[in-house]
């Protein structure tokens, strides 16, 4: 399971998981205060020099906790890379932020440093080697630089650090991302395999554990070799497995690693509630949208100039089929973002004594100050299991299409709550990196409210994952054949924005098999599988 946040995997304890032990080191990296002294462009560090790992076994798998703790620190300029492909079917390109006698510009990195959006390919390799000096394994890992836990490292280190805390690509639609480390800030390095069978080689015993930066990305970023290793005494014992020691395990995860929600891919919605409160910080781009405003006691409409969001639909991703209760259901997962140049901002105020609001869509100037609103539908209690927060009624509509794009089904999932769970494209202009409202505890308020504030930010998506209440299509009765997912933003056109030209998105799919056992295929669009 990976940490977007912080670059992390971590080998879990199946069908629990939880998270065992932690494996810390330094050695012949640099200190924290020798980095401020030399200030390379990037110092490679660690935490101490040896390190207990705890090894798990059932049945034939075998499990290490393994966390090298591993970070990477940032010299006198920020550290930055934009990665962005211009089409879904288009390679992704990426640029590092080089600041020269106080001017920025953008540097190309060569073709194949980025892969996806998980971070820059192969930047470490990690190898073990056994107390007679033979390697037991050996393998490489990627780095993003952005992490929710980082933090300055020197006196004179900026205040605040603007970048994200994830490193982005959950979303196979992803365009853009934004991967950076603040000057004099730390960022955690991936210490961790692909899969756990690196790692399952590893007996009881002792080794010695050497993380390096590869010599493309010395060269690259101007990372002197003294600074781009570490080493650390490692040993190995193998744990008690019991009930005792698994929630010893699930309270250790949980106070060591808070964001684990959004590990999993396609998590959307899933994962707000358990998301807390990591990723709050103060936009440069307008106020905190925290509470919803006062009731408007006069209506401006909506300005014809100035910013605006443009939401714009993502093809369905993430699709299944399940049967349940002798019923039939194709599950798909659903993202709309903000491509413009405001936050969309609605406020709900409640009337009294029931659970329905009345919504309202707020603009703000290229400054941030509030110049105008109008009426955007409604707001709606659900009181389902895995919702239970208020949804806004008119944010999108899923249909399915027939053949030939006519209406055949309507999805049950008909309201929303607002929140930035996907980071679709952070370089587009004035995208806020680290949203506010990103879980639904936060962002979508209680049964006991008056009004609250529902916001997607510029650049983000919210998604909603194909395990949502309603979030299907019954299609029992349907007959074998070529169908559409058809996400719609906007759906009754109530929310004003630069362009509902973008609204629509298809995905294709194909019905078949018997009624007692139904198939589906999901043709790929643009080369994505997703």
């Amino acid at each position: 399971m990976t940490d977007v946040r912080s670059g992390r995997r971590r080998s879990r304890w199946p069908a629990v998981g939880v998270a065992m032990g932690a494996l810390v080191l330094t050695g012949a990296g640099v200190s924290a205060a020798e980095a401020a002294t030399a200030q390379p462009a990037l110092t490679f560090v660690a935490a101490t020099r040896s390190v207990t790992a705890e090894r798990y076994v059932s049945g034939d798998e075998v499990y290490l906790s393994f966390d090298l703790g591993l970070h990477v620190i940032a010299g006198k300029d920020a550290f930055e890379i934009r990665a962005r492909r211009t089409g879904y079917d288009k390679p992704i390109t990426a640029h590092r932020t080089v600041v020269k006698k106080g001017k920025k510009s953008q540097v190309a990195l060569p073709a194949g440093t980025v892969k996806d959006f998980t971070g820059l390919a192969d930047f470490t390799t990690i190898t073990i080697k056994n107390a007679a000096g033979k390697v037991v394994t050996s393998y490489k890992t990627s780095f993003c630089g952005n992490s929710y836990s980082s933090a300055r490292t020197r006196r004179d280190a900026p205040a605040t650090n603007p970048y994200p805390t994830r490193c982005g690509g959950e979303n196979p639609f992803t365009l853009g991302a934004v991967w950076g480390v603040q000057a004099g800030w730390n960022a955690a390095v991936a210490d961790q395999p692909a899969t756990s069978a690196p790692l399952a080689k590893l007996t009881p015993g002792k080794y010695t554990a050497e993380a390096t930066i590869a010599p493309k990305y010395r060269k690259m970023f101007g990372v002197p070799d003294r600074n781009a290793t570490a080493k650390v005494a490692v040993t190995v014992v193998d744990a008690k497995v019991d009930e005792e020691g698994l929630a010893a395990a699930r309270t250790r995860d949980a106070r060591e690693e808070p964001a684990m929600a959004q590990q999993v891919a396609a998590a959307g919605h899933d994962r707000h509630a358990e998301e807390g409160d990591a990723s709050r910080q103060v936009s440069s781009f307008r106020p905190e949208f925290r509470a919803a405003a006062g009731r408007p006691a006069t209506l401006a409409a909506a300005p014809k100039a100035g910013p605006k969001p443009d939401l714009k639909s993502l093809p369905a991703w993430g699709i299944s089929l399940s049967q349940e209760n002798r019923k039939w259901y194709v599950n798909f997962g659903a993202t709309v973002w903000n491509a413009g140049s405001s936050p969309l901002v609605v406020d709900g105020f409640r009337r009294t004594g029931t659970e329905l609001m009345d919504a309202y869509q707020y603009f703000f100037d290229a400054k941030g100050k509030q110049v105008g609103s109008r009426p955007a539908g409604t707001m709606e209690w659900d009181d389902r299991d895995g919702h239970k927060h208020w949804h806004f009624t008119d944010f999108a509509q899923y249909n399915l299409l027939k053949a030939d794009q006519k209406f055949a089904v309507r999805s049950g999932k008909e309201a929303f709550c607002l929140a930035n769970t996907d980071a679709v494209d952070y370089t587009v202009k004035d995208a806020k990196w680290r949203p506010d409202n990103t879980d639904l505890s936060t962002s979508c308020g209680a049964n006991t409210v008056v009004a609250v504030r529902e916001v997607l930010d510029i650049g983000n998506g919210d998604t909603y994952s194909q395990d949502r209440p309603g979030q299907s299509f019954d299609i029992t009765n349907l007959p074998n054949g070529t169908y559409y997912i058809q996400v719609v933003a906007n759906p009754a056109k109530r929310l004003s924005e630069l362009s509902t030209a973008n609204n629509t998105a298809l995905r294709k799919i194909v019905l078949g098999g018997t009624a007692a056992r139904r198939t589906l295929s999901v043709p790929k669009v643009y080369g994505i599988t997703g």
